[in-house]
């Protein structure tokens, strides 16, 4: 397919021709989904039907769950169906949706992050005008706008990354993974695409930065706080939001800042699986160890 330059399907990364290999694939894919959306979905459920958790702290978190739980769906199921179906076959039109979908739930679920620490500045900083800052009127505008943001990032980013011709087809991922699918361009990198990553790491800075600037004032008014058991039980609600964020963040920057290699590798699936996999696992997992509403919701869960 050298000479092509429009392809009509993707060939996606192949984890052994042994079939007892891809059943071994499959199964682990189908045991990490089905915790991922249970984790998720519990939290979703909890915070839906025990009204004392009706607060924007959790009307975030509950969002943050939608999207990991849409993350996995878009790029896992796929994976395991090719295994199972012994085939690395996805459609070009199927990679279209796959990059679009996972572009959007990436994005909302980083600028989800970033509006999340500015709850925890004005909730500990600011806490006579949380009320009237972060009311229901606000986040569901905050909400609206990072859904819109977010589609039409994605939107955005899947026509500079489908504007380019292809001369090969063979993904070396799971997934339909924008790096990848760059480096099987025929000219090099689009104008386009090039503007709009560097937009995209712009942005990406601009949020870091600004979570960076909000924890250190978050914690320079938690130092304030004469009582050790007060500063401990603000910091319990900062350290969960600190850790999913720096965790989705560091991998991510593995991700698509490391430099692709020609031929796949057992390091590149393992730094895609981290940033696309283990988050949404370990983001309901994070929020509620620790979190005795959520805990206590999920207990009442559990009793009915």
């Amino acid at each position: 397919m050298n000479n092509e330059t429009t392809v009509p399907y993707f060939l996606l990364l192949g984890f052994s021709k042994d079939w007892h290999l891809q059943l071994l694939h499959f199964f682990l894919f189908f045991i990490l989904y089905l915790a991922t959306a249970t984790a998720n979905l519990l939290i979703i459920t909890a915070v839906a039907f025990h009204h004392h958790l009706h607060s924007p702290l959790y009307f975030f978190l509950i969002n943050l769950a939608v999207q990991d739980l849409g993350i996995v769906s878009v790029i896992v199921p796929k994976s395991m169906i090719n295994s199972l179906m012994d085939t690395r076959r996805i459609s070009y039109f199927g990679c279209v949706a796959q990059v679009f979908l996972f572009a959007c739930f990436e994005a909302s679920d980083f600028s989800l992050l970033t509006v999340m620490a500015y709850d925890r500045y004005v909730a500990i900083c600011n806490p006579l005008h949380y009320e009237m800052v972060l009311n229901w009127k606000a986040c569901t505008k905050i909400m609206i706008l990072v859904w819109v943001t977010s589609l039409v990032y994605g939107f955005f980013h899947t026509t500079a990354t489908f504007s380019i011709p292809f001369c090969c087809n063979v993904i070396n991922q799971f997934f339909c993974e924008i790096p990848q699918l760059l480096k099987l361009s025929c000219s090099g990198f689009n104008l386009v695409e090039v503007g709009f990553l560097v937009a995209s790491i712009t942005a990406g800075l601009g949020c870091f930065i600004f979570i960076i600037i909000s924890y250190t004032v978050i914690f320079k008014a938690v130092f304030r706080i004469p009582s050790v058991k007060g500063r401990q039980k603000t910091f319990s609600t900062c350290f969960p939001h600190l850790i999913v964020f720096s965790m989705f963040f560091v991998t991510a920057c593995l991700a698509y800042l490391r430099p692709l290699s020609s031929t796949p590798t057992y390091l590149d699936f393992t730094i895609t699986a981290l940033y696309s996999l283990l988050p949404p696992l370990f983001n309901p997992i994070i929020y509620s160890i620790r979190n005795k509403n959520i805990i206590s919701a999920l207990s009442k869960l559990w009793r009915f």
